[in-house]
């Protein structure tokens, strides 16, 4: 079994998740990043194929996902083609804490002509060190490995890459991709006051698979009425931008996150 840092260990047919799954919200709460990365993981490992490009993962967080034996069931949608489509159903105790959707389209030449990007040039970057925590960024608050320097109105960035989603497996760029992208929640939801909205779900859309281990997620909008939230984000790699985030949310002001009077992370690879 690997000694490295990951979400979940192998057990009874389904997975245990470890302390690096362990979030914020509650004591036995696990946080995004390991319930979006293990659906990833398992969508690719039974439908992934190199002929088709994963382009988009929409995971529902029906329930809050505990600290106990996780399992999932996956299904064929359409295997046509030019389009690909699955689902995946992640289980507790036999009941559904989240509910993904996989699509994939077929590789080929682009069109011909010219199309309208928007101006995006990479932020500039902190320089790495060894240790598989994230880096915390704003616009007030420059970098820093926590976010408490950051609960401030500004523009906010993370750059992380993950723990491995299984023991023993290495994980795969898309499910990296997706795993860093629920961080879209973060950059767009973190305020004066700390985290107060919870996403119940999270859509990630790639036009290419990132080229390093470590992603750049910066926050491009967030918006909010009546409690319910909503927040986009763009990520990156060396070569540039590669695909988007978005999140919905709902107020949680009883359990808001103060990252300035908790510790972080509550384990070495956990922010949220």
């Amino acid at each position: 079994m690997s000694s490295e840092p990951s979400y979940f260990t192998p057990a009874d047919g389904g997975f245990q998740p470890t302390q690096f799954a362990l979030s914020h919200w509650g004591e036995d709460h696990l946080n995004g990043p390991a319930v979006v990365g293990l659906a990833a993981r398992t969508l690719e490992k039974h439908y992934g194929s190199d002929e088709f490009m994963p382009a988009r993962l929409t995971v529902d967080l029906f329930r809050a996902a505990r600290r106990t034996l996780t399992t999932v069931e996956v299904r064929v949608v359409r295997d046509g083609r030019r389009v690909r489509a699955a689902e995946c159903d992640v289980l507790q105790d036999g009941r559904a804490v989240a509910q993904a959707t996989f699509v994939q389209y077929r590789r080929s030449e682009a069109p011909r002509g010219q199309e309208w990007t928007p101006p995006t040039a990479v932020p500039e970057l902190p320089e790495r060190d060894d240790a598989l925590m994230p880096y915390i960024g704003s616009e007030d608050g420059g970098w820093t490995r926590s976010p408490a320097a950051h609960q401030n109105a500004s523009r906010k960035r993370f750059y992380f890459s993950c723990a491995d989603i299984v023991a023993g497996e290495k994980v795969s760029p898309f499910a990296r991709a997706v795993t860093v992208a629920e961080s879209t929640s973060l950059v767009t939801n973190l305020g004066t006051e700390g985290i107060g909205y919870i996403n119940g779900d999270l859509t990630v859309a790639l036009s290419r698979l990132p080229v390093d281990d470590w992603i750049l997620v910066q926050a491009d909008s967030h918006w909010a009425a009546d409690g319910v939230a909503v927040g986009t984000a763009t990520l990156f790699d060396p070569k540039g931008p590669f695909g988007s985030g978005m999140v919905t949310a709902v107020a949680n002001p009883a359990a808001q996150i103060d990252f300035t009077n908790r510790p972080f992370p509550r384990s070495e690879t956990n922010y949220e």
